[in-house]
């Protein structure tokens, strides 16, 4: 069994869909199809069970996947120790949002406990480029939250945030349980710089065009509720200053928080598993 056929392999036993697994892995539906047909064959085991509703693992292919994923990890350990003998390697980490996320700091625990000779640089970035810096090439992986355009990227999800309204305490809305986006209509709201990616934009908007402030970090987006009355959006876990409150939005979709990379080194792939469990416990 070769590692790109496992790797091929585990994107689909997590994805459950052979065209979200084909997306992830920047190929096209058939290679992959064949790739595993292939893997099938060599194990001698029927691995996923293919309908109109998706895909599941058979009991052979739940066995595979946890070797598979054991088998992936000490390669890529293999890998890192080869390349910290021939140099400390770096991993250069773009992070967007809250960096006092407990998650967040799970994962600089468990993946410095993992990679303990790796230089761990962080770019903190503001609310204009939700991607970190990825495209640009300035970080090999981000801990970023979405919507954004995921066009060449790898995008995991982590884990969904319900968001909402934040308001100054004395807004004539700040009494009540919930709002919807109708509730706000003909506010002021803050807004990002032109040229923002326009997904992300759309979003943190509410759907539609606004007038208002132009922000481009979360504390000028807080201040600009407090100094102007304007109204924006913050996940629901986020506590903001006495002087403000949020209000759950009954009908936005929550922001995913996810971890995106653009080429998946070694480094990177262990810094997405480690980010999953981080997360999700």
């Amino acid at each position: 069994m070769e590692l790109r056929t496992l790797r091929y392999f585990v994107a689909v036993a997590e994805e459950l869909h052979f065209g979200r697994a084909a997306a992830r892995l920047h190929m096209s539906q058939p290679p992959l199809s064949r790739a595993i047909k292939q893997l099938e064959t060599d194990v001698g085991a029927v691995l996923l069970l293919r309908s109109a509703a998706g895909v599941t693992l058979t009991p052979a292919g739940t066995a595979l996947l946890a070797e598979a994923r054991a088998l992936l990890e000490q390669a890529d350990q293999a890998r890192v120790r080869v390349a910290t003998a021939a140099g400390a390697p770096v991993l250069t980490v773009g992070i967007l949002g809250d960096g006092a996320d407990p998650a967040a700091n799970r994962l600089a625990d468990a993946y410095r406990r993992q990679h303990p000779d790796v230089e761990v640089r962080v770019r903190d970035t503001d609310l204009t480029d939700p991607t970190c810096g990825l495209r640009a090439g300035l970080v090999d992986v981000a801990l970023t939250r979405g919507p954004f355009d995921q066009t060449g990227l790898t995008v995991q999800e982590l884990r969904a945030d319900p968001v909402g309204a934040v308001l100054r305490a004395d807004d004539p809305l700040a009494g009540r349980d919930r709002l919807t986006l109708a509730d706000l209509a003909g506010r002021r709201w803050f807004r990002f710089p032109d040229g923002t990616d326009p997904v992300w934009q759309a979003y943190w908007h509410g759907g539609e065009p606004r007038e208002g402030p132009v922000v481009r970090a979360v504390q000028e987006c807080l201040q600009a509720v407090l100094w102007n009355g304007t109204v924006g959006l913050m996940p629901l876990g986020h506590r903001p200053p006495g002087e403000l409150v949020v209000l759950p939005l009954a009908d936005l979709a929550p922001s995913p928080v996810v971890v995106a990379w653009k080429d998946a080194g070694p480094l990177v792939r262990s810094f997405a598993r480690l980010a999953v469990g981080a997360y999700r416990a």
